[in-house]
């Protein structure tokens, strides 16, 4: 069913041109007499067909063509003008101001039916091509979506993969994620970088997959030249992920590379300071280590969340960005929620990941 919309102040000129359009069928007309009236309708109301007169009071065919071509989503409804008027200037206006076509009065209805009939057609392929359109952008949408939780899937248990050869869980991969996105929310981060930063994190240790199980699984302290083996982790995560196409692994490459830098350039593998540190370095910093601090382990009991923040808090502007542990202390009922929310599994087996 088709909407079409007559503006003409004559009474006589709109029963003619309703009764050329009913015999059209198909068509629920609206018609009026007054074009303010109709103007004030149209901003509300969406026609498939806008016929309109040129000569009438307060505001004419061509001033309501420029106004009803302003409106949003009416740049392509067809309009038809109907003019005694046969002076070329006029049409060269209407033409400029957005009409589609003309008829002269007085009214040939065989033509009027043809085109009005036309402009209907025109309209009915605009909107099928609009309708395939919002078609197809859901459908890309879909399939993007099912792109997008593939590679999530595969991150994480790329993530897990690392995490299977120490004792850290996949509650702290979701705890930290969510404690980074939080951060980044506080911060003001717009809601792609929150999203990015959430997907991102869980990737901070994939470097460890690279590091030598006599290292990586002892049980006692680091020896100096261990724990330099140990600091490669950040590098190869890296070089793992560096060069993907993907912006999740792009982030997820700097945050495992200036995630052990700390805010007073004493940190690893490159001794940044600052704001030198990529921002996700400096939140997923803060968040994973206040998670490492309240997680408790086979080798460690879990400090508790009034220790960990002190630490925080004593880490400003020397470990840790001061911006971003306000932004995480700020949010402390999220942070409560997170941790219900994300348990650690069984621990049993763990070792010592240094």
């Amino acid at each position: 069913m088709h909407q079409v919309l007559i503006i003409d102040d004559s009474e006589i000129n709109l029963t003619l041109q309703r009764a050329l359009v009913q015999k059209l069928g198909g068509c629920d007309i609206v018609t009026f007499n007054q074009p303010v009236a109709a103007m004030d309708w149209c901003e509300t109301h969406e026609p498939d067909l806008v016929i309109v007169d040129y000569m009438m009071p307060d505001m004419d065919g061509l001033e309501f063509i420029r106004r009803f071509r302003r409106l949003a989503g009416r740049e392509e409804i067809p309009l038809l003008m109907i003019t005694a008027n046969d002076q070329l200037d006029v049409r060269y206006e209407a033409l400029n101001s957005g009409a589609n076509d003309f008829l002269n009065k007085p009214i040939d209805r065989a033509e009027f039916s043809a085109r009005v009939r036309n402009m209907l057609k025109l309209r009915t392929g605009q909107k099928h091509l609009a309708d395939r359109a919002v078609h197809l952008a859901a459908l890309v949408e879909e399939r993007t979506r099912d792109i997008r939780n593939r590679e999530q899937e595969l991150i994480y248990r790329l993530s897990r993969a690392a995490e299977f050869r120490d004792p850290e869980t996949g509650a702290h991969i979701q705890r930290m994620a969510h404690y980074s996105r939080l951060i980044a929310a506080r911060l003001g981060l717009p809601d792609h970088s929150q999203q990015l930063i959430l997907e991102a994190a869980p990737m901070h240790d994939v470097g460890k997959i690279g590091i030598p199980d006599y290292i990586l699984l002892k049980p006692g302290k680091l020896t100096v030249e261990e724990f330099e083996v140990m600091k490669n982790h950040t590098r190869i995560g890296y070089e793992l992920l560096k060069d993907s196409s993907s912006d999740i692994m792009i982030a997820g490459a700097e945050i495992a590379y200036t995630h052990h830098e700390k805010f007073d350039g004493t940190g690893y593998p490159r001794q940044l300071a600052g704001e030198a540190i990529p921002i996700f370095g400096r939140i997923v910093a803060v968040a994973d280590v206040f998670d490492a601090l309240t997680s408790e382990r086979p080798y460690k009991k879990a400090w508790s969340l009034e220790d960990a923040s002190l630490l925080l808090e004593e880490g400003r502007d020397r470990h840790f960005d001061a911006a971003c542990v306000e932004a995480f202390l700020s949010g402390w009922d999220e942070v409560i929620d997170i941790r219900r929310r994300f348990q650690d599994e069984d621990l049993a087996g763990a070792k010592d990941p240094r």
